[in-house]
């Protein structure tokens, strides 16, 4: 493959809403890779209609190993590294190629992400620029992280793009309220492999605090009434994550007697 080759990775499980915008956006790319992790909709249908190579990896444990598995695959020198609720933009695209034409000495580039919370972009509360590091040469870089977040390991410097990538995080509050639930229980977890030690007490200041810091310290309140509503989501997921862990450890705790 020529030098400027990208290969495109989506991770994804049971995304069909989402995954044809996604991979829509991405065709522009050399190769396109699916890293499937047991979807039961028309995820894998609809990406094979797309012309992406689907790689299935069931052992889920976290982001950062879907990348890396994908990675692993990839035969472009260039990764560019998705999710399937995430897209990329003409201008993206345009930047994205231009810088890549220039044969840059980076490791990676990081990339701002524009992200919507049920319907609205947020400029505020911790959401904008939102920097993720997600186009890595192979095999100078390679992903990190526990079961919910990820981060960027680069074996040299990361340079910086300027056109967003586009991310609807969360569609409405129903699919709100689902991943508080499930993201707060996989936090739950991450909080205890960290050795963290739970408590009601600090489950109630880790939810105030959230709220704080989204709202007042990062400026939420700026993005209207979807700024208080990304607030309280932010402070529900928090409580229940220390709240979660609290009873976990309850739990070992009397099956342990």
């Amino acid at each position: 493959m020529a030098e400027t080759a990208v290969t495109a990775i989506v991770i994804a499980k049971n995304e069909e809403r989402v995954i044809a915008r996604c991979l829509q956006s991405l065709a522009w790319c050399n190769e396109v890779l699916l890293v499937d992790s047991g979807s039961t909709d028309r995820t894998v249908e609809i990406a094979r209609e797309s012309n992406a190579t689907v790689l299935v990896n069931t052992e889920w444990q976290g982001p950062a190993a879907q990348r890396n598995y994908g990675i692993g695959a990839a035969r472009g020198t260039w990764c560019l590294l998705l999710d399937a609720d995430e897209w990329v933009t003409e201008s993206l695209r345009c930047e994205i190629r231009n810088t890549l034409a220039r044969s840059p000495l980076q490791a990676a580039f990081s990339i701002p992400r524009a992200s919507s919370y049920c319907g609205q972009i947020m400029r505020h509360g911790g959401w904008w620029p939102d920097r993720v590091t997600r186009l890595v040469r192979k095999g100078a870089a390679r992903f990190s992280g526990g079961i919910i977040h990820d981060h960027c390991v680069a074996d040299g410097d990361v340079g910086r793009l300027a056109q967003p990538l586009m991310h609807e995080s969360y569609r409405d509050l129903d699919q709100v309220l689902g991943k508080v639930n499930a993201y707060s229980s996989w936090g739950a977890q991450d909080l205890l492999r960290a050795g963290k030690t739970p408590s009601l007490t600090r489950a109630l200041f880790s939810g105030w605090f959230a709220f704080f810091r989204t709202y007042v310290l990062r400026a939420g309140f700026l993005d209207g009434k979807h700024g208080l509503m990304l607030a309280i989501s932010n402070a529900e997921h928090t409580y229940y994550k220390y709240a979660k862990a609290m009873l976990l450890v309850q739990q070992r705790k009397a099956a342990a007697e």
